[in-house]
């Protein structure tokens, strides 16, 4: 049961008797209960003490029960209160003139203490639902500004470092080739500090609001089959409903939405893992290595494939990409799971914008857009991972030039250069492997992976 602390609760109602008995039996439940006699007075009050939920008598001197709830709701500071009618009117065109109005509810008198209760409980539950949605919706659009603001930052810095390189490579060409090459590896070096200051920046700046999301989904969760629970309550209590019911329950699939909600609230919460294992890893990618795990190579690239199921699905613009898995025996391999990982969703990312990159606008597609994804055991203690796309390919010229940071083929705006270089390193250097390209124009893209399945 909902917990009835801290929730205050306005009662308006002529009544005296009425009043009585609805504070005294909210009163022992928990609740803070506010009173008035009429609408002005319930009025005057929410303008020093807003309530949590309004209870409004239909039938009052004065202004009625709907001028005071039109009030209310005419109120930025008022309109989102809850309020729930309290009439002995039965006719249907008062109580659509009642919600027409903004109300949630209506209890019919005489009411039953245990029905109030449970209204007033469901209906505070909705509005902190909806008051806790609503914050994690400003806070995701805060993230989003930061997101923007540090891609431009990005963008200027990219533009801003290809230029001191052209500069520096034109004064290279003057001299030795020997001190050309040492040089050349000087901007390298440069580069991938200014890569780690970047990562680091990044993932501090996400970390915090995807926290906050991770740790909210679970109460949403919930909250969501509590709801459900009392649904299906209803449902059982009144298995017919009204025909108003009826419309609306076939109107939006109940049943569907039932099924469905909840694996919707999964694979949030999914999606949220894995960004944050993300961020994790790219702390440890700029600062220091995790420790080595024995996992399933398999269950990695099968996570990453559910986190872009979207990406993959078909398009206006072209038929569904079509996943073929041509996965060996393997056996536990030593990595670090969360590096590991983003370098599959680096790759599958990019087979993903190549094959769409493929596609000519108004033109049908001649065969479906296919990822080849294939496990084997190379060798005594190595195995590869291959992952293939049907796409354009690429020249020599690019394939000598995609694990350079920052270097991208793609629009301004669509990518930063980073993803293939954070592979490359992730492979070579943290797990002592090598990543390989194969690529030629009109023959698709081939990546390769080789790294040892048990480390030192």
């Amino acid at each position: 049961m909902m917990t009835s602390a801290q929730h205050s609760i306005l009662v308006v109602d002529d009544n005296p008797n009425n009043l009585a008995v609805l504070s005294d039996f909210l009163g022992e439940m928990g609740f803070e209960i506010l009173v008035a006699r009429d609408g002005e007075s319930a009025l005057q009050k929410v303008n020093y003490a807003l309530p949590d939920l309004i209870l409004l008598d239909v039938m009052m001197p004065g202004i009625d029960g709907f001028e005071t709830c039109r009030q209310l709701q005419s109120q930025p500071h008022t309109s989102e209160i809850p309020v729930i009618f309290m009439t002995a009117l039965s006719e249907s065109h008062d109580k659509v003139k009642g919600l027409s109005l903004g109300a949630v509810d209506y209890i019919t008198k005489p009411f039953q203490q245990e029905e109030v209760l449970a209204r007033v409980q469901l209906h505070l539950k909705l509005h902190t639902l909806k008051r806790l949605l609503t914050d994690q919706n400003h806070q995701l659009k805060q993230e989003v500004e930061t997101r923007k603001t540090a891609e431009a930052a990005l963008q200027k810095l990219n533009q801003e470092l290809e230029n001191r390189v052209a500069e520096r490579t034109q004064e290279l060409s003057k001299a030795l080739e020997d001190l050309k090459q040492t040089q050349l590896r000087m901007v390298q070096g440069e580069k991938l500090a200014a890569l780690g200051q970047l990562v680091t920046g990044i993932a501090h700046e996400v970390n915090n609001p995807i926290n906050f999301i991770a740790g909210n989904i679970s109460h949403a969760s919930t909250y969501v089959q509590d709801l459900l629970e009392l649904l299906a309550a209803y449902q059982q209590a009144f298995p017919e409903g009204t025909p108003a019911i009826q419309a609306k329950s076939t109107e939006i699939d109940i049943d569907f939405l039932q099924a469905d909600l909840l694996a919707v609230i999964r694979s949030m919460k999914l999606g949220a893992d894995r960004i944050l294992e993300i961020v994790k890893s790219l702390c440890r990618f700029s600062h220091s290595q995790e420790e080595t795990k024995s996992v399933d190579i398999h269950t990695g690239i099968d996570s990453t494939l559910m986190i872009l199921n979207s990406r993959l699905k078909a398009q206006p613009h072209r038929p569904r990409i079509e996943v073929i898995k041509n996965y060996g025996e393997l056996p536990l391999v030593d990595c670090y799971p969360g590096q590991l990982n983003q370098v599959f969703m680096n790759l599958l990312a990019n087979a993903i914008d190549a094959l769409e990159a493929g596609i000519e606008p108004g033109k049908p597609s001649q065969a479906s857009p296919q990822i080849h994804i294939t496990t084997a055991v190379a060798a005594e203690n190595q195995i590869v991972i291959k992952i293939a796309d049907t796409g354009p390919g690429m020249t020599a010229a690019v394939q000598q030039q995609v694990f350079q940071p920052f270097f991208t083929t793609k629009p301004m705006g669509k990518g930063t250069g980073l993803g293939l270089s954070i592979s490359h390193q992730v492979i070579t250097e943290a797990h002592n492997g090598v990543l390989k390209c194969h690529s030629s124009p009109g023959q698709g893209t081939e990546f390769l992976i080789q790294i040892p399945s048990t480390q030192a």
